[in-house]
């Protein structure tokens, strides 16, 4: 098989310390040995102990024409140093990468850009550095400029832009010029919601057109809606590499024992069973239309059911159970009860096994991990499982399908994401 990329035993080292710089002292660095000297502190920079670390240790995968692969590692881990490494702007220590294609780099604001050029001269020079035609270039530049959004700056020099400025120009010149390869950093925290949601489009549409996409963020729902695949560099090592993006996520966000624990389906244990006068929970869970426990990120436009088995043993007028969604940021979103509607329309709670299930509305959560909690009462008199103090709960995730709209493809601003209709009347 030919590779898109392939990296092989990739290494780099660097220097921790300051044994490397210059013993040229300058008056500033000669005051501040002045002030260690009389303060008591450290020695000067030129005699400070030194030592060799790897920012990347023995990394090597192998990405297929047309995969899009996530990067995911904390702050320090070397996600930044294997995509310089990858995008030739500096060498490994030890390995080789091999790529298959042109490749079109956005690492951080500025990067191939020369600031005192205009926008338009910096658009041209970015593609000629790709090894395209004047005329090609041209033949972009106006799609390009419009993707950005800088059309009243094009002819500024670049240096008199804002950061999210560059960074729109930036892009849109690395993913308009028709690489094969698309490498992109975290560079688009940089930008604005509305940019980010145009950005993570554009890499969707390049996706769904078979070129190569590497994304490093630190955005999880970006990564689970993007991404066919996830690296997870920690130390320099590759510690997981899977085509199960939203285990790896999870793990990455929660832990191993976290991960665990957002479960889509809970079963009683022996020691912890809700069992009272009136009934026993057999289960409690999320699943899908086909009646199979949702184990996987769901869209917002997907059909969510929960469930919740009892044994009813018992029956009280006051008897009720239902659920409440509680966001990552511990907002309520809604919650709903068997007793919600008029009594003519509450389920029947006879003795046996009783099955009590609930649509989640669609096209209605936003994206990201929502905590559901059972609820199980009588009316004004005892909570079995109460809102805010419950174990009894299980985990959902959404991540896309918030809309039909071109202009909204990730995370809406807001508790809930619903689509409404709109119509338009003429006088």
């Amino acid at each position: 098989m030919t590779w898109a990329i392939e990296a092989l035993g990739l290494g780099k080292q660097y220097v921790r310390g300051a044994a490397h710089r210059r013993h040229i002292m300058t008056l500033r660095d000669a005051l501040a040995e002045w002030a260690r000297r009389v303060g008591g502190g450290t020695a000067s920079a030129g005699s400070a102990v030194t030592e060799r670390f790897w920012a990347l240790n023995d990394v090597s995968f192998a990405v297929e024409p047309g995969e899009v692969v996530g990067i995911i590692g904390r702050n320090g881990s070397g996600k930044s140093t294997l995509l310089k490494i990858i995008s030739q702007i500096t060498a490994p220590t030890v390995g080789e990468v091999r790529l298959n294609g042109r490749t079109g780099t956005l690492l951080e604001v500025g990067t191939g850009f020369h600031h005192e050029l205009t926008g338009r001269e910096n658009v041209f020079l970015n593609g000629t550095i790709l090894g395209m035609h004047r005329a090609e270039i041209a033949r972009k530049f106006d799609e390009i400029v419009a993707f950005s959004g800088v059309e009243d700056f094009i002819d500024t020099a670049v240096k008199r832009y804002s950061s999210g400025m560059q960074m729109r120009l930036a892009f849109a010149v690395a993913a308009h010029l028709d690489p094969e390869i698309l490498v992109v950093d975290e560079v688009l925290a940089v930008g604005d919601a509305e940019f980010q949601k145009k950005c993570l489009g554009k890499m969707e549409d390049l996706s769904r057109t078979g070129r190569t996409i590497l994304f490093v963020s630190h955005n999880m729902n970006a990564i689970d809606q993007l991404c066919s695949r996830v690296i997870w560099i920690n130390g320099g090592a590759v510690i997981e590499d899977s085509h199960d993006a939203y285990a790896v996520t999870t793990r990455y966000l929660f832990g191993e024992e976290g991960a665990a624990a957002l479960k889509s389906e809970w079963r009683p244990p022996v020691d912890a069973a809700l069992d009272t006068e009136y009934f026993a929970l057999r289960s409690f869970r999320a699943r899908d239309d086909a009646g199979k426990t949702i184990t996987r990120p769901i869209r917002n436009d997907e059909q969510a059911v929960i469930e919740i088995a009892l044994d009813v043993r018992k029956t009280h007028p006051g008897l009720n159970f239902g659920y409440s969604i509680v966001n990552e940021s511990g907002v309520r979103v809604y919650w709903t009860l068997t007793t919600d509607q008029t009594r003519e329309h509450w389920p029947k709670l006879e003795c046996g096994r009783v099955t009590l299930t609930s649509a989640v509305p669609k096209r209605f959560l936003n994206q990201g991990l929502f905590r559901l909690e059972l609820h199980a009462g009588i009316h004004n008199q005892v909570w079995f499982s109460q809102p805010g103090a419950t174990p009894y709960a299980v985990f959902l995730r959404i991540a896309g399908g918030l809309s039909d709209s071109p202009y909204w493809t990730t995370a809406r601003s807001g508790v809930v994401a619903p689509v409404v209709s709109w119509s338009a009347t003429t006088d």
